[in-house]
């Protein structure tokens, strides 16, 4: 299987303390990888800095396939319909992948394109983000807790999407602390531990 995404020894400080164990992650085409651990343990701060939206120190990220990441907000504009986030993030990241319409349809949101995302629920506003994943695709998923706000359907929508990318070849690591991925056996579980004594949580 085709390496997608690696990270060597990576790490982040902050006020001169780790925040983590130096690490190292590889991920491949087909691979899913849950990072799990308590509250300030820093599952969001790796999955920032495998997105590259921060710099390991120390370490490095070598990314071999283009990467979406999905933080704990949704990241979606709410002065913009929710057909006006969705075209925006293809003109942005390529037109490969479905059309706003089949993508909004397709997480649930179907007749809701004119609608501002402002005045969306919270859980919606997720689903929103979760068709921001189809409508440009990128091989490598980083998503933080992309179960949190929605409900039992919700849930097993992401477990849906999941599994449909890592059966075209995709990857995906993700944090939680709710909700397990249902998404066959072959998911592996990175434990991470909270900061020792002296380190920010």
């Amino acid at each position: 299987m085709a390496v997608l995404l690696q990270a060597f020894g990576v790490s982040f400080q902050r006020a001169g303390q780790a925040v983590f164990e130096p690490l190292d992650l590889s991920l491949k085409a087909g691979q899913a990888i849950v990072v799990l651990g308590p509250n300030g343990c820093g599952k969001t701060t790796l999955l920032r800095l495998l997105a590259g939206i921060l710099s390991p120190f120390p370490g490095r990220v070598e990314r071999h396939a283009a990467t979406a990441f999905l933080g704990h907000l949704p990241g979606v504009k709410g002065e913009l319909t929710c057909r006006e986030n969705l075209h925006f993030l293809r003109r942005f990241h390529g037109m490969d992948g479905l059309e706003p319409d089949r993508a909004l349809a397709r997480v649930g949101l179907a007749g809701l394109g004119l609608r501002p995302a402002r005045a969306l629920s919270a859980g919606q506003k997720r689903r929103l983000g979760l068709a921001g994943l189809l409508v440009a695709r990128r091989k490598v998923w980083l998503l933080d807790e992309p179960y949190a706000s929605l409900d039992d359907a919700g849930g097993q929508l992401v477990d849906e999407l999941l599994t449909e990318h890592l059966g075209q070849d995709g990857s995906v690591a993700l944090s939680t602390h709710q909700r397990q991925p249902q998404i066959g056996p072959s998911v592996e579980k990175l434990h991470m531990a909270a900061p020792g004594p002296g380190e920010p949580s």
